[in-house]
């Protein structure tokens, strides 16, 4: 999910194509503003802990960018580009390396888990609204390729 801090910046496009340059197969894509108690349901992980409630009103302060990806370690391959949720531990050439602002304001959020993606993709999409089809470069990647 694009933040709104990744929004309102205009960084949706930068990140939407490094992802699908990684070759990664964007499935699922639309704005949206949370509610609060959907960004409660987002990071129910993290009730009760000091920084709930500027989580919170920071998510719902703008729109956000939800998006559904498909390939082989998807979860991790995103972590990874991601980077670092600390702007300074984050490596260059990752999201937040080289735009993310502070910790909070870091553009971006991705499941950590098969199990947390699919929770949370859930909350935003319905079956229906993810688009099956086949990218032209999949048997390149994932085919013959592929070891």
């Amino acid at each position: 999910m694009v933040k709104p801090d990744g929004v309102q910046r205009g960084l949706v496009g930068e990140i939407v194509s490094r992802l699908e340059r990684k070759g990664l197969k964007l499935v699922g894509l639309k704005m949206l503003w949370l509610s609060r108690e959907k960004a409660e349901e987002l990071y129910e992980i993290h009730k009760g802990k000091a920084f709930f409630e500027d989580l919170i009103g920071f998510i719902t302060d703008g729109p956000v960018v939800a998006m559904v990806w498909e390939g082989e370690n998807a979860v991790a391959l995103v972590r990874t580009m991601m980077g670092a949720l600390e702007p300074t531990e984050a490596t260059p050439g990752s999201l937040r390396g080289d735009f993310a602002c502070t910790k909070t304001m870091n553009l971006i959020h991705g499941a950590d888990t098969k199990e947390n993606a699919e929770r949370e993709i859930a909350l935003f999409f319905s079956p229906d609204e993810l688009v099956d089809y086949r990218r032209c470069d999949e048997e390149w990647v994932y085919g013959r390729h592929h070891s």
